[in-house]
């Protein structure tokens, strides 16, 4: 597993604080839903024991994706994808997505604009989870999490700045931070979620292949929205002060 907590672009480390309230926004409502939810365990309301387990069971199924559902056409089935975007089955869950969407989701946002970065970062989850389910159509599972639209925005962000560093711990090297440019991190992330998505048994478990459909979205879409020549690269340091300038 990578966990990414910085980047840097062209000198300048990021995530900034700039304008990016729709990051910021949609932070702040994954973080709402799940704490009024069953799954935070904080509000009294769902009770606890059995009764807060039968309560988390009954919001996912019916805020979440299941594919069994949604392709028989169940009232309501339709919109899940969308609802599912905004709801977290645990802490881990909600923190690892949201510190991803706060890393890449910042900049990604402030390239692309706040219109255009929302209806993307929509879009591209709904179809993320409408792909992961076509493929296990027959599965009575629930499906929740916004990994998919997080994966769509790192894989915008791989083509968008393709030479940002990005600092990493990797456990297999004992957690040492390590700074790589996205284009090594992001295809690395990439190619696990693959092997991952082959290895993966029946089940609960991680969505992969909503990942890899989300990111291979983002990817596309920002190679056909941008270009090639809109890319943002890493600025060469300044030359010393005195120095013969070309």
């Amino acid at each position: 597993m990578i966990r990414n907590w910085k980047v840097t672009v062209g000198g300048v480390r990021g995530p900034v604080w700039g304008a990016a309230p729709v990051t910021y926004g949609l932070i702040a409502v994954c973080g709402l839903v799940f704490v009024v939810g069953p799954a935070s365990g904080l509000n009294p309301v769902y009770g606890h024991g059995d009764a807060l387990s039968a309560a988390q069971q009954a919001y996912f199924h019916r805020w979440g994706v299941v594919p069994a559902e949604l392709f028989e056409g169940s009232p309501g089935a339709a919109l899940t994808p969308a609802t599912a975007l905004f709801i977290h089955g645990s802490w881990v869950h909600l923190l690892g997505n949201m510190l991803f969407l706060y890393v890449f989701g910042v900049m990604t946002e402030e390239r692309m604009g706040r219109v255009q970065f929302l209806l993307f970062y929509l879009c591209c989850g709904y179809l993320a989870l409408l792909g992961y389910a076509a493929a296990n159509a027959g599965s009575e599972q629930s499906l929740v999490g916004a990994s998919g639209a997080i994966s769509a925005v790192l894989g915008a962000f791989l083509y968008l700045f393709p030479g940002a560093r990005v600092t990493s711990l990797l456990p297999f090297l004992f957690f040492l931070p390590l700074r790589f440019p996205a284009w090594v991190v992001l295809p690395f992330w990439a190619a696990l979620q693959w092997l991952a998505a082959g290895q993966a048994g029946e089940g609960p478990g991680v969505a992969y292949l909503a990942h890899l459909v989300g990111f291979g979205l983002g990817l596309v879409f920002a190679w056909v929205r941008f270009g090639r020549t809109t890319r943002v690269r890493a600025a060469p340091a300044p030359a010393p002060e005195g120095e013969n300038q070309p």
